[in-house]
């Protein structure tokens, strides 16, 4: 089996967070498939099956080491490269768990980049037993946050709690239990706690707590961007229809995620980044 890694949301010839990709050309078992995204080692592995002869549209599933994720960005764009390596540029349909995306793929100087339509978004206030248990999780107090973002839950494929954080330092001091974040994170059906700095009303320092997959933090997120692009459209935040998301830096894995967004409500966003083989 030729499983292929790669780094999506790279920054050059540095960063991205690495997924595994498996082209395969019928379905795989759920226990295979965990069994081989175990084996890799990646925060998630996308498994993808042809669905029409030309190979323009594929099934794809995706694996964490422990379990299966409803969606992953960074894994779709790894998934696109892999594609436009394999059966060349452009845009190809994807069925996923619970929605219909595409990836558009094509190559460029600094290496193949690939752009994801995500699934439609949503997003609503926390419940204040919601904001409580993630504030204690990392020992952070409502005083931390910043008062031009509130916190919310978001959706744009799966389920993210954001946390808006004043001082870019209180961000690079991140720090939690992996067993209490697994279980808070498992309590509340989220797949990541996503903390923000605002840079600019178009730039976000980013680090996203990833316990519900068994580490501490993941590099890039492209669901959880996704999802977030969905939120601040949802509060009317000045966006300009485009932003940037810098992540992994306090981790030594600088990355990148671009998106771009409508002003159509719960609308699917774009999230693209370049890639890097590993």
């Amino acid at each position: 089996m030729n499983v292929q890694r790669i780094a999506a949301f790279s920054d050059g010839n540095k960063g991205g967070n690495p997924a595994g990709v498996v082209l395969l050309k019928d379905p795989m078992t759920d226990s295979e498939m965990r069994s081989i995204a175990a084996e890799v080692g990646y925060s998630e592995t996308a498994f993808a099956y042809p669905l029409s002869e030309d190979e323009s549209a594929w099934r794809v599933r995706y694996f964490s080491p422990e379990s299966e994720v409803p969606f992953c960005g960074h894994a779709t764009i790894a998934l696109g490269a892999v594609l436009g390596e394999h059966a060349g540029e452009g845009e190809y349909k994807l069925t996923i768990n619970s929605a219909e995306i595409a990836v558009n793929t094509v190559q460029t100087e600094q290496g193949v980049a690939a752009t994801l339509t995500s699934p439609p978004t949503h997003s609503r206030p926390v419940t204040k037993d919601e904001l409580t248990q993630v504030l204690n999780l990392f020992g952070f107090s409502e005083q931390d946050l910043d008062a031009r973002l509130s916190p919310a839950y978001i959706h744009g494929g799966s389920n993210h709690i954001v946390l808006p954080l004043q001082s870019r330092q209180t961000l690079a001091s991140m720090a939690y239990s992996l067993t209490a974040g697994k279980a808070v994170m498992e309590a509340l059906g989220l797949v990541t706690i996503m903390l923000v700095y605002i840079e600019s009303p178009q730039v976000f320092v980013v680090r996203n707590a990833f316990a519900s997959g068994g580490v501490i933090e993941d590099p890039a997120t492209g669901a959880a961007a996704a999802a977030f692009a969905g939120y601040l459209r949802d509060t009317k935040w000045p966006h300009n229809g485009q932003f940037t998301i810098r992540q992994g830096e306090d981790m030594g894995a600088p990355s990148v995620i671009r998106v771009s967004l409508s002003e159509e409500k719960g609308s699917p966003v774009s999230v693209s980044g370049t890639t890097r083989n590993i």
